[in-house]
């Protein structure tokens, strides 16, 4: 028989002091992954954040049956470390970040230093056995306009995209929201990204659809995203319940609404879990999955 959420429900509780030991061994073959439903990534940057050891947080993901994980930047990691360690746990890396808020990518006099830092970026891909970078367009240039920004953002981004192709991998641009976390930033909502990504013109280049900043900046999420998915402009969702960008079931978002609709729009990749637990780990990625029943 096929395990149910309705298991992995049971066997996260019953696997709760496990994951405050975030040494202990996973399971071998959590029920999880055997789920039919949304597949989850754990952002191991925001989870497990008391933890200094970056390997053991993989291994407390693992513990909790996540099969995949999002990382934020790559520099000051073991590269090689993480590939091993995801390799035994049996961890897919989703996406991590490639290009980070500061240089801004939409300063002009930062065009080579993206390109580069992509071709830099996509070895490490290559090593982590991962198909999407993230990729994030920079604060607000004084006497710039957003205009003139996204602009350099498409220009930059038409030059990165050839060296994504011919590695195998996607850049997902994205938006921010500009209300709670992200004052001045130059990049917000679903409207400038999709005209970014239809500008670029590149199948190596689409939007990380965070519905948590998506719905902070213009709501109706559900009929952004059809949007989007009707662009075929989407790579990569993320989420996170608003307020507290904690997990879902923690406040205004119906997130199995949102679930879904992402089904009926066919979207059969990953959603990143870049939130941070409300209490500890083991309760929140309960919700995450409870969020997914219906």
């Amino acid at each position: 028989m096929t395990p149910t959420r309705r298991h992995f429900l049971a066997a996260s509780a019953a696997a709760a002091t496990t994951v405050t030991a975030v040494t202990a061994a996973p399971p071998p073959e959590s029920h999880f992954r055997k789920r039919q439903g949304t597949k989850f990534a754990c952002n191991v940057e925001m989870w497990f954040s008391k933890e200094k050891d970056f390997l053991k947080r993989l291994e407390g993901a693992a513990a909790l049956g996540f099969p995949g994980v999002e990382i934020w930047p790559y520099e000051g990691k073991d590269v090689a470390a993480v590939a091993d360690t995801c390799e035994r746990l049996k961890l897919t890396i989703a996406q991590f970040t490639a290009w980070g808020f500061k240089p801004g990518m939409n300063d002009p006099k930062n065009k080579r230093k993206v390109v580069d830092k992509i071709g830099e970026a996509c070895e490490v891909a290559k090593k982590w056995k991962c198909g999407m970078m993230c990729v994030v367009a920079g604060d607000d240039i004084p006497g710039v306009s957003q205009e003139k920004m996204h602009d350099t953002v498409i220009e930059t981004l038409k030059a990165a995209a050839p060296v994504a192709e011919k590695a195998g991998v996607m850049l997902i641009l994205e938006p921010m929201n500009i209300r709670v976390d992200h004052k001045g930033h130059c990049l917000y909502g679903s409207a400038p990204a999709l005209k970014i990504v239809k500008a670029v013109g590149s199948k190596a280049v689409k939007i990380n659809w965070d519905l948590y900043h998506m719905h902070i900046t213009e709501g109706d999420l559900c009929g952004h995203l059809r949007e989007g998915f009707a662009a075929d402009a989407i790579g990569y969702v993320q989420l996170a319940d608003h307020p507290g960008r904690h997990e879902p079931g923690t406040g205004e978002i119906n997130y199995t609404r949102v679930f879904k609709e992402l089904k009926k729009l066919k979207y059969a990749g990953w959603v990143g879990c870049e939130c941070t637990p409300e209490t500890d780990e083991a309760t929140a990625a309960k919700a995450v999955f409870a969020a997914d029943e219906w």
